[in-house]
């Protein structure tokens, strides 16, 4: 079985180090790098091509939250997972719009920590228990029109508008200079994020709210 291909990135040292013993300590696990900044952190997972990033929410310069909406824009297969001492409101929201696939307190414990990469590795989303409930009550009062603004990256809008031209996989690929498993990858990430069931709902919806995805 394949080794889940992981990269760390937080600006701290220390919690570098403490994760990558973490990480090293389990032969599921290979380390491919480790940034201490957001910029660092998405050429680094443009490189190595992980499966997992996790990635530190705050940082004296740079923001993890919008790193993270960068490596899914570049990266859909890429799975994120946020690390943070704070479960700050706006930063579990934000990292959720941003197309996080988890969001953990550190001081979860290890052997936690280990089957939480294990998951999101093989696709699944998760929340750390403490705050599940309120990402719950969050999401009931989050305002519309802030969805709409922040749940999808740049790309994905550019991507919305071509299927709403009822263009195929294969013409997207073409026209953005990607591949077509690339487009399909974003494709399901978008369709995920507006809680869409096929490609057809995706163009009803690209066509309906064509003037805020101009806006990319």
């Amino acid at each position: 079985m394949d080794k889940i291909k992981v990269v760390i990135v937080d600006d701290h040292e220390m919690v570098r180090v403490g994760l990558g013993h973490i990480l090293r300590g389990e032969h599921s696990f290979e380390l491919v790098g480790q940034a201490d900044t957001p910029d660092k952190g998405l050429k680094v997972a443009k490189e190595t091509c992980p499966d997992v990033v996790l990635m530190d929410v705050r940082f004296p310069s740079g923001n993890g939250i919008e790193a993270c909406r960068e490596i899914k824009s570049a990266c859909p297969e890429v799975k994120v997972l946020m690390l943070t001492s704070y479960s700050d409101d706006d930063a579990i929201m934000s990292s959720i719009m941003a197309g996080a696939n988890g969001y953990l307190l550190k001081q979860i414990a290890s052997d936690e920590l280990i089957g939480s990469i294990k998951k999101v590795a093989q696709g699944q989303s998760l929340l750390d228990p403490e705050i599940t409930g309120r990402v719950m009550e969050l999401v009931k009062g989050y305002p519309k029109e802030r969805v709409e603004k922040d749940i999808l990256a740049p790309k994905e809008k550019h991507i919305m508008l071509l299927i709403a031209q009822g263009k195929t996989n294969n013409e997207i690929a073409q026209e953005l200079y990607l591949s077509p498993k690339t487009i399909k990858n974003y494709v399901s990430t978008i369709l995920s994020k507006l809680g869409l069931s096929n490609r057809a709902e995706a163009a009803a919806y690209a066509v309906e709210h064509r003037p805020q995805l101009k806006k990319y």
